[in-house]
């Protein structure tokens, strides 16, 4: 009987990403550098899960994120729930491999407060993401997860239509 080779499995970093809408519907885009892996396009606020944090609540990380990339003054609602998956990669020059990234996308909800944003982007804007202007903001992997985010909104609100 002739033996098969094991099948290797992927393996990822997790991060987790924000949705962060304002009452208008619009949704809180930060603005990638020129050195990042996506220069001239947009990011959302989240990232990594860091070691120490293996065990934590995905609300008290996603807490730090927004306070890290936001600043501690903004106040905001955050569903603990998944909206959205997508995967992303990236050549890491102080590596020297290519990082493969699972993120897990949440929703929150901005209340107020000043957003001062971290050092890891070069501004933001807040925007009614659709359909046609995806590709203008996302590309790659980071376009996948938001299309994802979007189809699933239709579907969601088709099903309260009693429509599907």
């Amino acid at each position: 009987m002739a033996k098969t080779k094991p099948t290797q499995n992927a393996t990822f970093e997790v991060s987790l990403k924000v949705i962060l809408k304002n009452k208008k519907g619009e949704i809180l885009l930060l603005k990638n550098p020129e050195y990042s892996s996506m220069p001239g396009y947009c990011d959302l606020i989240g990232g990594r899960i860091q070691n120490k944090e293996i065990l934590s609540p995905f609300k008290k990380i996603l807490t730090r994120e927004i306070k890290e990339e936001l600043g501690g003054k903004v106040k905001y609602k955050l569903s603990e729930i998944p909206v959205s998956i997508g995967r992303h990669y990236y050549f890491s020059k102080s590596e020297q491999k290519t990082v493969y990234i699972f993120w897990v996308f949440f929703e929150a909800i901005y209340k107020e407060g000043e957003i001062k944003i971290s050092k890891e982007h070069v501004g933001y804007d807040w925007v009614k993401l659709n359909k046609r202007n995806l590709k203008k903001y996302f590309i790659k992997r980071p376009l996948e997860g938001m299309r994802n985010y979007l189809f699933q909104k239709f579907t969601s609100a088709l099903w309260e239509l009693n429509i599907l």
